[in-house]
């Protein structure tokens, strides 16, 4: 099942479709996986990213387009290979650690039998991913979540895989521990050498953990690209809104510049004539000092936040609702103020909209 092998290309997926009965799961999905690279596959419930994850593990089969991985076919018509000779470790959300077994023997899980060196590469293991050897003893159910979550990890690595799948890893710790968590898994996997795809519903997650975001709803792939790109310049509202907040205004756009409820703003594209505009809150500073030019509004709400405050802005003359502006707790408008706007960067315009 051998191909030609892609230059820096690990996984490339073609044209996989899956229907489950008249669901139809997935639609024509292509992406390419570089290697050492991390990619997260995010979208809403129902999106398609557990199947897409499940077919590139060999848990199910395409109905439609292949997989390549490494140069090899994995899956492509009837010719299907098994998922235990993939060579693809998985860390799920509940870490799937034997309850029965020490933390030692659930790491030691996927060595093949009677491997030499064992106890050392469980000790190596084990330090990868950052636990204490005073843990091998242990049962799971004496870890803390964020630790048993390591100890999966770690037994993924022990298989040597070439490819790391990581189905919602981090969804079940809390807040602070799932950033800790996110960024030891980075740390490891980048240190191992490893290609991961972290399937996730956090935008937030996606957008740090990865060097290629891909967006899916309804089955299918509706934009892939760098965290960067898909968060500045989506390709459309619902992609833009599910990955942030955003500002959506009306705009009329002649040579580089909008005339929107904001004034005049400066756009990221050559199009002319109606279009939607859109801005990140963070893009939008606000000033109550009206002595230097700016567009004017007054705070109607002001919600505090610690070090992001949210600040909700009625506009002068205009008949749409209050726009929220992200900004820090310093020097906090209060409601009621009057304020001017300031924009940073240039306004994104959806195209072909």
């Amino acid at each position: 099942m051998t191909a030609s092998s892609h230059q820096g290309l690990l996984l490339k997926i073609e044209n996989v479709s899956k229907n489950y009965g008249p669901v139809k799961a997935l639609r024509s999905i292509s992406l390419d996986v570089p290697a050492g690279s991390r990619t997260a596959v995010v979208g809403p419930s129902g999106s398609g990213k557990t199947t897409l994850l499940r077919i590139i593990a060999g848990f199910e089969r395409p109905d439609e387009g292949s997989i390549m991985l490494s140069g090899d076919y994995l899956a492509r018509g009837a010719s299907v290979v098994p998922a235990h000779k993939r060579g693809i470790g998985i860390v799920s959300q509940d870490g799937a650690l034997f309850p029965h077994l020490s933390i030692a023997q659930n790491i030691a899980f996927g060595f093949e039998r009677g491997a030499p060196d064992r106890d050392r590469r469980v000790l190596e293991l084990l330090e990868m991913v950052e636990l204490d050897p005073s843990m091998l003893s242990r049962r799971p159910h004496e870890l803390s979540g964020g630790q048993q979550q390591r100890v999966a990890l770690a037994r993924a690595l022990g298989r040597k895989p070439r490819l790391m799948l990581l189905d919602e890893p981090f969804s079940a710790l809390d807040t602070g521990l799932r950033e800790n968590m996110r960024k030891a898994v980075s740390r490891v996997l980048q240190a191992a050498g490893i290609t991961a795809i972290l399937v996730t519903h956090d935008q937030t997650e996606a957008l740090s953990f990865a060097d290629q975001v891909a967006v899916l709803r309804e089955g299918r792939l509706i934009q892939a690209g760098s965290p960067q790109v898909l968060y500045l310049k989506p390709c459309d509202r619902e992609t833009a809104l599910f990955l942030g907040d955003a500002v959506l205004l009306p705009a009329i756009v002649r040579n580089g510049i909008a005339d929107c409820a904001l004034g005049r703003v400066a756009v990221d594209t050559t199009r002319q004539g109606k279009v939607e505009i859109m801005l990140r809150p963070e893009q939008i500073r606000v000033r109550t000092d009206r002595s230097t030019p700016g567009y004017a509004g007054h705070v109607v709400d002001v919600e505090f936040g610690g070090s992001v405050c949210t600040v909700a802005v009625a506009l002068q003359g205009v008949a749409l609702p209050p726009i929220l502006i992200k900004t820090s707790s310093v020097a906090l408008p209060s409601p009621g103020d009057q304020v001017q706007l300031d924009i940073a960067g240039k306004a994104h315009v959806f195209e072909g909209r």
